[in-house]
């Protein structure tokens, strides 16, 4: 097809070769070219932040990025914490503490804490709030969901003095 370009990126650490038009978002290659269905499309403005993945350990709106702009780059989604059936301590502790009620927003909210923890492993409640400012959850009122992350960055922290046999890598880099 003539309108279709080449890509190369690594998501979750495995690399992808494609063939893709020019006008093709991050979100619809993501969730209906490789069946990623973490990052989820809500305002398709950018806003709400479940579409959010971490390009290069930064967080970005999939929904607003077109597909070709991440080539070249590392791609973080969702389905890239856990470790085969070990979940990501920030996914343990969203479970454990209640931090979602329909989950439709806590992709995009575990991400944005990846983010924040890999600049600051000891964050305040003060700090995640802020970092959450541009993830939307229409079910709670956040207070369990900075609880989820403050527990999750304290056992990344147990873990990171326990070894390196202990922590959980967060940039899935092959």
């Amino acid at each position: 097809m003539p309108d279709r370009h080449a890509l190369r990126l690594w998501i979750n650490g495995e690399e992808h070769r494609l063939e893709v038009p020019a006008h093709r978002l991050l979100l619809d290659l993501l969730r209906d070219d490789l069946e990623l269905k973490g990052t989820k499309r809500a305002c398709d403005i950018g806003v709400c932040g479940s579409c959010t993945v971490l390009m290069n350990g930064k967080s970005v709106s999939a929904c607003l990025m077109l597909a070709l702009r991440a080539d070249g780059s590392r791609i973080l989604t969702v389905e890239g914490l856990a470790v085969g059936e070990r979940l990501h301590p920030l996914q343990e502790s969203f479970l454990e503490r209640w931090g979602f009620q329909c989950g439709y927003c806590t992709p995009g909210m575990l991400l944005t804490a990846v983010e924040v923890l890999e600049h600051d492993p000891a964050p305040t409640a003060e700090t995640i709030r802020e970092a959450l400012m541009g993830n939307l959850c229409r079910c709670t009122g956040y207070r369990k969901i900075v609880e989820s992350i403050l527990a999750g960055a304290a056992e990344l922290r147990r873990r990171h003095a326990a070894g390196p046999d202990a922590g959980q890598r967060l940039d899935r880099e092959p």
